[in-house]
């Protein structure tokens, strides 16, 4: 889980993971901050981190919503993102064993996630994860 002294290094993290990865524009620092105190709170989701020799090199977000088919709580993992330079470095299977062991350990339904359609990396990782395409498609406004 994300302490406090990790919180500039986090809002970092997430710059690149949005900007640099995502490609998008970059949001406001105080709101960056805001949506990860809000996240530590626990309350509506939670963050961890993977870091190596004191710094962080990855992060991962799970939101917390329902499910009407299961009249369950259900974990988005929303984010899983680890820098380029430690791909391949087992922090992504760790973060990814994180958000699916406090899934589990506090009695939501399932996780679900989603990645881009072509990011291909990704998708090999959620299979070799165990993960398995769902029977919906996603759409946004």
């Amino acid at each position: 889980m994300v302490r406090e002294e990790d919180v500039p290094a986090l809002g970092e993290l997430m710059k690149e993971y949005i900007v640099d990865f995502y490609q998008r524009p970059e949001p406001p620092k105080k709101r960056l901050a805001e949506l990860i105190e809000l996240l530590r709170e626990e309350e509506r989701g939670v963050q961890f981190v993977a870091e190596r020799d004191g710094k962080l090199i990855g992060f991962a977000t799970l939101y917390f919503t329902f499910s009407t088919l299961r009249a369950q709580k259900t974990t988005v993992m929303n984010d899983l993102y680890v820098v380029e330079s430690e791909r391949g470095s087992g922090a992504a299977v760790a973060l990814f064993q994180q958000c699916e062991s406090y899934t589990k350990s506090n009695g939501y339904a399932f996780m679900t996630w989603e990645t881009a359609q072509d990011n291909h990396r990704a998708q090999r990782f959620y299979e070799k994860m165990g993960g398995v395409k769902g029977d919906w498609l996603t759409y946004s406004i």
